[in-house]
C-alpha cells in the first residue's frame, strides 16, 4: 500500500477520500475492498458531516450534557420482610459444607 497523507491538500477541509480511508485501514492494519472503502468513504463523510452541524450549535452559553432529559434513579422503599433461614436457603443446594454452599474451586491451590 502507497504512503498517502491522512490530509489530501486537493479535498475540501474535514472532507473524506477514498485515499484517507485506505491509509486508515493501513494504519488499523484492515485489508478493505474497493466496495468496502466506497462504502466507508461515504459512511464517514456523512458522520463528519452530522458531527458538523451538532458543532454550529454549540456555545458557550449553552452547558454541555450527556443527556437532554434529567435522569433520576427509580427506587423503591427498602423494607423490613422475612427472609430465609439458612437451612432453608441450603435446603436445595447440591452440596454444603460447614453450613455454607460448595462450590468446586476455580483458583489454584496457591490462592
Amino acid at each position: 500500500m502507497p504512503e498517502t497523507s491522512a490530509a489530501d491538500p486537493t479535498a475540501p477541509s474535514g472532507e473524506i477520500t477514498a485515499e484517507t480511508v485506505q491509509h486508515l485501514a493501513g494504519l488499523a492494519r484492515i485489508a478493505l475492498t474497493d466496495t468496502e472503502i466506497d462504502v466507508f468513504t461515504s459512511e464517514l463523510g456523512s458522520i463528519l458531516t452530522n458531527v458538523a452541524k451538532v458543532s454550529e450549535v454549540v456555545s458557550a452559553d449553552v452547558p454541555a450534557t450527556s443527556h437532554p432529559i434529567p435522569l433520576n434513579n427509580v427506587t423503591r422503599a427498602d423494607e423490613i420482610t422475612d427472609v430465609l433461614t439458612r437451612e432453608q436457603a441450603l435446603a436445595n443446594a447440591p452440596e454444603t459444607t460447614d453450613h455454607m454452599f460448595r462450590v468446586s474451586s476455580i483458583l489454584g491451590e496457591e490462592q
